[in-house]
């Protein structure tokens, strides 16, 4: 049995797994956004990694987690062909983190319990400026293309056509780091329809967009915000039937999921996973079998300064501060 295996049904691997942690606070420097801990010399808005061999860590294990969207133990099985090769790739045993929530799993990379991972795009700020993140990959279909849609959904039936019709009633998000599952429906229907939390509209918080989704599909919630990402990969798994759900808003393409490391993990080890990424082959495995409900195919290069910025601007309409508590 490997080890994540045995892991995986622990409440959390620190419980679990001793972890080596290094503490280190960032001299003056440039730092932008970033919390005190960390720099930016190089202008490319995410944490440096310490020159200081000392506080660069090579663990014996590394813990992978991918972004709490859906039932972790349905991604615990979607990432194991890619898991496996990342053990290859680096030799070490790689553990699959099943976290709850997007505070979880940034806490845990902060904290230096998380290696790798895979943020969802609301959290990638926060995980960049406040626990040392560092994006280089997203995935993407065939041809290059990327990303995903905030809707707006509803029941048949509901007496909901459009989103002035959601004026008096309840708008359910996911959580307030998630970006299509509140921050940019709530820039949006400010911007664009002067309509505004609590004055025109109630909130509920599900905590996840398949809860959102299945809450809309049976009726618990008249509308929601989602990904249509997740959306689509749960009417591929027969989850929710199409006609359960209509859409009554349809956003621009936002990025998806952003995939990284801890800035502080030796850089030969960075180089490493970063090429494991790169040179995994999808063919035939279970990421693929997962991911091809929603059309990607691989993982490409990107950088959040660039990929991101859509994002910051919509945080920064919400007023959104990454400062870590």
């Amino acid at each position: 049995m490997k080890l994540r295996d045995i892991l995986f049904g622990c409440a959390s691997v620190l419980a679990c797994l001793s972890v080596n942690l290094s503490t280190a606070t960032a001299e003056d420097c440039a730092r932008g956004d970033l919390d005190t801990r960390f720099c930016d010399v190089d202008g490319d808005l995410v944490a440096d990694t310490p020159t200081d061999p000392a506080k660069q860590l090579d663990p014996d294990t590394l813990i992978f987690a991918y972004t709490p969207v859906e039932d972790p133990a349905v991604y615990k099985e979607a990432w194991s062909d890619f898991l496996d090769y990342l053990e290859e790739k680096t030799g070490k045993d790689v553990v699959f983190f099943p976290v709850q929530s997007n505070a979880a799993q940034i806490e845990a990379m902060r904290s230096g319990r998380l290696h790798i991972a895979g943020f969802n795009t609301g959290s990638n700020p926060l995980a960049v400026n406040c626990a040392g993140f560092k994006p280089f990959t997203i995935m993407a279909r065939e041809d290059g293309s990327f990303g995903y849609e905030m809707e707006i959904i509803t029941y048949p039936g509901s007496g909901i056509e459009k989103v002035q019709d959601l004026k008096g009633k309840a708008l359910a998000f996911t959580s307030p780091t998630s970006n299509s599952g509140f921050k940019a429906p709530s820039a949006i229907l400010k911007a664009d329809f002067d309509m505004i939390k609590d004055r025109d509209f109630e909130a509920a918080f599900s905590g996840k967009h398949d809860n959102s989704i299945l809450g809309v599909a049976n009726k618990d919630y008249i509308a929601a915000s989602i990904a249509n990402s997740v959306k689509f990969r749960m009417i591929s798994r027969d989850v929710i039937k199409e006609d359960q759900v209509k859409t009554i808003y349809k956003s621009q393409t936002f990025p998806t999921t952003g995939f990284g490391v801890a800035y502080n993990l030796k850089p030969e080890l960075q180089d490493t996973i970063k090429d494991a990424f790169f040179s995994f082959e999808w063919a035939g495995t279970s990421l693929e079998k997962e991911f091809k409900k929603s059309k990607e195919s691989q993982f490409i290069p990107m950088t959040y300064k660039k990929f991101w910025d859509v994002i910051r601007k919509i945080d920064a309409a919400n007023n959104v501060s990454y400062a870590c508590k």
